[in-house]
């Protein structure tokens, strides 16, 4: 890595720690939020939702996810969007700009179990993996200026999973979880300032022609993307 993509990489890792710094002072809302969402009965069952043995077919986690079509709704129920307003596509990432983007990013922290700033990176203890209640939602930006709902997601910190007594990634509908750790060589972050963690996507609202469990999708675009923070420019990846 040369000598400005090191100053690049160091610039673009410190607006990252601001803005998180600044996210954890919602964590009060956010928590009180939660509460309230737990005491929410499910809208097709009348009971509180739980994750049963197995995992719920996607028909299911679209039944209980639709509602947060409305952004709305999901910023009423706890989920924060991404403090840096990004629209990440695959070549933000160093990846072949074909594989094309995720969209933005709406986290519920205590799913996470995010509870502090970057130390050096973003930790958490959270290990939920029920997707009938995902802990991020990702909404492609529109040219009226509106979101829509593309996809779920699922994140567990490996530590604290592993902690848990889990020797392999989790996985879902038979997909293990894509293991995000980050290469220091490289001027893309690969984990995006987390620590090592295990991710999911699942793209329920927008097909894709890389599959449904695929990071990136090239069928949204973050053309339509206003007034949010940039990543620093990152070379795509030899590997």
């Amino acid at each position: 890595m040369d000598s400005s993509a090191r100053q690049a990489r160091k610039e673009y890792d410190m607006s990252i720690k601001l803005s998180l710094i600044a996210t954890m002072a919602l964590l009060t809302a956010v928590e009180a939020a939660d509460r309230a969402v737990a005491k929410t009965p499910s809208p097709s069952t009348g009971e509180i939702l739980s994750s049963a043995p197995g995992d719920p077919s996607l028909a299911q986690v679209r039944a209980a996810t639709d509602r947060f079509r409305d952004v709305n709704v999901a910023l009423a129920e706890g989920y924060v969007r991404d403090p840096l307003n990004l629209c990440d596509t695959a070549e933000m990432m160093g990846r072949p700009a074909e594989l094309g983007a995720m969209g933005i990013h709406f986290f519920r922290p205590d799913l996470l179990g995010i509870a502090g700033p970057p130390n050096p990176r973003v930790e958490g203890t959270g290990i939920h993996t029920d997707f009938l209640r995902p802990s991020i939602l990702i909404y492609e930006p529109q040219p009226d200026g509106s979101l829509e709902l593309i996809a779920v997601e699922n994140l567990v910190f490996a530590k604290a999973w592993k902690a848990a007594g889990h020797d392999a990634p989790p996985s879902f509908h038979g997909v293990t979880y894509d293991t995000m750790i980050d290469d220091p060589s490289t001027p893309a972050d690969e984990a995006h300032l987390f620590e090592p963690h295990h991710d999911r996507h699942v793209w329920i609202y927008r097909e894709n022609p890389n599959g449904v469990f695929a990071p990136f999708n090239p069928a949204v675009t973050c053309e339509h993307h206003r007034n949010g923070s940039v990543h620093a420019h990152h070379a795509p990846l030899s590997r």
